[in-house]
C-alpha cells in the first residue's frame, strides 16, 4: 500500500514538473514570431482547395430541392442510411478493438519482423476496394479458406450484414492504425518508462498512461475510420452484395438510383457529404477539447 501511494506521489511529482517547465516555455515562445509562410505557397493551397471544394458545390447546385426531401425520406433511402450508420459505427469499434494494439505493436516493438507485419496489415491502404473484397470472398466465402469450415457448422457470413461490417472493417482499420501509431510515435514512451520504474505494472501503463496521452490521436484515427467506412463501397458489393435492407449500403445505393433516378443519386450523395461533415467537425471539437 506503501509502495503504491507513493508510486502515485512521485508520478504526479513528475507530470507536475513537466507541466510548469511545459507552461514556462509556452509563456517565453508566446513572444517568438510565427515562421514567414512563402508568397507563392497561397497558390497551389487555393489550387487545392478549389479542386475538392468545386466538385461538391457543382454537386450541391444540381440538387432538386424541390424533392429533396422526399427523395432522400423514402423506404429504400432511410433503409440505406440507417444501415449504412450502423455497420460504420460497427466497423469502427471493431476497428478500434483490433487495430489499436496493432498500432502500439507497431510504434513499440523492436523485434526486426515488425516491419513486414505492419506492410501486411496497412495493404488495404493501397489495395483497390474490390481486391480486398475478393480476398475476403476467397478466405470467408462459402468456398472459402474459414468460409467452408463456417459453412458446415451453419454458419454463412458472405452476402450478410456481418459481411458488410467485415468489409468496412477491412478497408478502415489501416487507416485508424496508421493514425495512432503516428501519434504514439510522436509522443514517445519517456512517461511509459518512468511509470515502469514506479512499479507501474504494462497493463496498467497501457491504460493511465499510454492511452490518455495519445487520446488525440486515437480521435483522429477513429474519424478517419468511420469516415472511410460509411464511404466504402467496393468491397462491400463484391463481399456482401447489394440486398435491401440487408447489406445495400447509402454508396450501394446512390450507386443503383444512378441508373434510374440521378436526381434521387444526387440528393442522397448529399447526405453522405453532410454525414461525414458532421462526423469530422464534431471528432475536429472533440480532439481540440483533448489536446493539451
Amino acid at each position: 500500500m506503501r509502495r503504491a501511494t507513493a508510486t502515485r506521489a512521485a508520478a504526479a511529482r513528475t507530470t507536475a514538473d513537466h507541466g510548469a517547465a511545459g507552461h514556462g516555455a509556452a509563456g517565453r515562445s508566446g513572444s517568438i514570431r510565427r515562421a514567414p509562410v512563402p508568397w507563392w505557397l497561397p497558390v497551389p493551397a487555393v489550387l487545392g482547395g478549389l479542386f475538392v471544394v468545386v466538385p461538391v458545390l457543382a454537386m450541391v447546385g444540381r440538387v432538386e430541392w424541390g424533392s429533396f426531401v422526399a427523395l432522400v425520406t423514402s423506404p429504400a433511402s432511410r433503409t440505406a442510411l440507417v444501415l449504412s450508420l450502423g455497420t460504420a459505427a460497427a466497423a469502427t469499434g471493431v476497428s478500434f478493438v483490433l487495430g489499436y494494439p496493432l498500432a502500439v505493436l507497431f510504434a513499440r516493438s523492436r523485434s526486426r519482423w515488425i516491419g513486414v507485419a505492419r506492410a501486411v496489415v496497412l495493404l488495404p491502404l493501397v489495395l483497390p476496394p474490390v481486391v480486398g473484397g475478393l480476398a475476403l470472398l476467397a478466405a470467408f466465402g462459402r468456398m472459402g479458406v474459414v468460409g467452408a469450415f463456417l459453412d458446415e457448422h451453419g454458419l454463412r457470413i458472405a452476402f450478410t450484414t456481418v459481411a458488410v461490417v467485415m468489409a468496412q472493417t477491412f478497408v478502415a482499420m489501416p487507416f485508424l492504425a496508421s493514425a495512432i501509431e503516428g501519434a504514439l510515435r510522436v509522443e514517445g514512451d519517456r512517461y511509459e518508462r518512468v511509470a515502469a520504474t514506479l512499479g507501474a505494472g504494462p497493463t496498467r501503463t497501457f491504460l493511465t498512461v499510454t492511452t490518455p496521452r495519445v487520446l488525440p490521436g486515437i480521435l483522429s484515427g477513429l474519424v478517419l475510420c468511420a469516415a472511410r467506412a460509411l464511404g466504402e463501397f467496393g468491397a462491400t458489393l463484391t463481399f456482401a452484395g447489394s440486398l435491401q435492407g440487408v447489406t445495400r449500403t447509402l454508396p450501394l445505393e446512390v450507386y443503383l438510383q444512378r441508373e434510374v433516378d440521378p436526381d434521387a443519386a444526387v440528393a442522397l450523395a448529399l447526405v453522405l457529404v453532410v454525414v461525414a461533415v458532421l462526423v469530422i467537425g464534431l471528432a475536429s471539437v472533440r480532439t481540440r477539447a483533448v489536446t493539451p
